[in-house]
């Protein structure tokens, strides 16, 4: 495996009888964008919570800036930042206390001023935790994370249940470390969020790494086809829809119906001609590149969040 600033070989974690991680092995270069993408429960925060040094994998190595995060001690902490999955401070605890707090457990930190300004938080300077959103715990949790201005940033859901505008401001903060050649590694389930932020993206599902690659690299595995989705006025037989003329997949999806095609205009064609002969008709036509949704579809035979 190529030299990175984390390492994962081989890794192996279980809980009973449940197998959450069943030989993971990546590597992440320095100043990389890193994601882990897959449905819940696939194994993306056990992995990272090992990464951290929060909890013990039962086989594998993993390194960290070149650290055991199981031994470094303190020097592993001095190193790294992290958001967790879900993040609670003491209510009455105010927001730049909390900052001024986290900046005195390392060596090496951020001003905790600079931070308020940063991550727009200036205005709630006095407010308690609990007076605060969601979005706005939220950035107080990655600065936070950034107190002692590390080199490896875990982001864990980093934008999990917040609405679409308060996940784009996260989306911009993540890319402004991006320019900072920040190295980072964050697990979602959402595909935007994955083709937006990250260099390169590993597709994880039931605790085996199923794919690696850039967002691109990752989409040109669907063989060069074009997504085709339709919505009919009575339902049709994937099977029926396979037969035409350059599908090489189709499949139900929320009340649609979802091909690929190596031939798109021969395929539509041959669908009208179709749905002419059994009485039925289109609703809707939708054409469009391969997403890692589909990727991740034709790997595993089910959707990212189901």
């Amino acid at each position: 495996m190529a030299e990175g600033v984390i390492q994962v070989e081989n890794l192996v974690k279980s809980y009973g009888s449940v197998e959450a991680l069943r030989g993971v092995s990546f590597a992440v270069a320095e100043g990389e964008v890193f994601g882990l993408l897959g449905p819940n429960g696939a194994g993306k925060t056990t992995t990272v919570e090992i990464l951290e040094g929060l909890r013990n994998p039962d086989r594998g190595q993993v390194r960290v800036c070149g650290m055991d995060p199981q031994k470094a001690g303190d020097d592993f902490k001095q190193r790294v930042g992290a958001v967790l999955q879900s993040t609670s401070l003491p209510d009455k605890l105010r927001v730049e206390e909390a900052l001024t707090l986290f900046s005195h457990f390392y060596r090496r930190r951020r001003d905790p001023a600079e931070l308020l300004r940063r991550f727009q938080l200036e205005e709630k300077r006095h407010a308690f935790y609990s007076e605060l959103s969601g979005g706005q715990k939220q950035r107080l949790a990655l600065a936070l994370a950034l107190a002692n201005d590390p080199s490896v940033l875990f982001l864990d859901e980093p934008t999990a249940g917040l609405d679409p505008q308060v996940r784009r401001e996260i989306y911009t903060i993540i890319e402004e470390l991006k320019k900072e050649k920040k190295t980072l590694l964050l697990t979602t389930h959402y595909i935007e969020e994955a083709e937006r932020l990250c260099d390169r993206v590993a597709i994880i599902d039931s605790g085996r790494l199923i794919a690696l690659g850039t967002p691109h690299e990752l989409k040109q595995r669907s063989g060069s086809t074009t997504r085709i989705q339709v919505r009919l006025a009575h339902a049709e037989e994937d099977g029926a829809l396979r037969q035409l003329e350059g599908v090489t997949d189709c499949r139900e999806l929320d009340g649609s119906m979802v091909m690929h095609s190596t031939r798109p205009p021969q395929t539509i064609v041959a669908l009208v001609k179709h749905l002419e002969a059994q009485g039925n008709e289109l609703q809707s036509l939708e054409i469009a590149s391969p997403s890692l949704e589909d990727v991740f579809i034709e790997l595993t035979g089910r959707r990212l969040r189901d």
